[in-house]
């Protein structure tokens, strides 16, 4: 008898064109054009589960995704068949047989997210469909400031998207270990790494900044958003196109370790 394994896959995809990552009856989405491919591969429904549900027009450098197929296929022939069977708006970079313990969003410690912003004249097309072009350079100082506030642990209540009330025990709480800015020429990213985000979470931090780094409001602002939870006006959404889910981040004993987080 064939034995299933379980694999994971390293998937990486344009958000532009997709209703987000979940697949839905509706809607062009991530996880729907990998299970389509694999049925076309293995010949039957195969589910898969991805470390991270990314909105609409989110991309993903490295989203992890877990599943179990028949042992029939090697995993570098799972790689090879499936970019050809996919869109090209979404590549598997990698396919690694891992333990039956291992879980994409439960074994997961962590997740790195990166939002890109430029201003000034216009960019090339291919980094403008991957960041938020504004207007005028906007006060990174002010934006670094608003940036060392998220560190630590926090009710992040503010930074969720409406009617989203936080999963678990933990509620709204998460704890961010690293935000760093960092400028290039007329463009800057901002990094974030966690022990979870919730949905909206990192675009309405980048919204508020963006707020307070074009002065239509103080940092205390900002600060109020995370002591208070709420704010008046409330953090608004940084637009998806300059999100991208980076990395995930496990235990060494998984195949998808690979690097630590910055734990302070």
């Amino acid at each position: 008898m064939e034995e299933d394994l379980r694999l994971a896959l390293v998937v990486s995809y344009l958000g532009r064109g997709f209703h987000g990552w979940q697949r839905q009856r509706r809607g062009r989405t991530v996880q729907g054009e990998l299970e389509a491919a694999l049925a076309r591969l293995y010949g039957h429904e195969v589910s898969t589960t991805g470390a991270g549900r990314t909105d609409a027009g989110v991309h993903a450098r490295a989203q992890v995704v877990h599943l179990d197929v028949p042992g029939r296929i090697p995993p570098l022939g799972v790689r090879a068949a499936l970019n050809t069977l996919l869109p090209p708006d979404v590549r598997v970079l990698s396919a690694r047989r891992v333990p039956t313990t291992f879980h994409a969003r439960a074994s997961a410690l962590g997740t790195r997210y990166r939002y890109r912003l430029a201003w000034g004249p216009p960019v090339p097309p291919w980094d403008a469909q991957r960041c938020w072009l504004l207007p005028h350079k906007p006060d990174l100082a002010g934006a670094r400031a608003c940036l060392e506030r998220v560190l630590g642990t926090h009710d992040f209540a503010a930074f969720a998207l409406s009617g989203h009330s936080g999963h678990g025990r933990r509620g709204t709480t998460r704890t961010i270990f690293a935000a760093v800015l960092r400028e290039r020429g007329r463009q800057a990213s901002v990094v974030l790494e966690g022990d979870g985000f919730l949905r909206g979470m990192v675009r309405r931090i980048i919204g508020a900044m963006v707020e307070v780094g074009r002065g239509a409001q103080p940092e205390t602002w900002f600060s109020t958003l995370l002591t208070v939870g709420t704010g008046n006006p409330p953090a608004p959404t940084a637009p998806p196109c300059g999100l991208t889910l980076e990395r995930v981040f496990y235990p060494r004993v998984h195949t998808y370790a690979h690097a630590r987080l910055r734990r302070p």
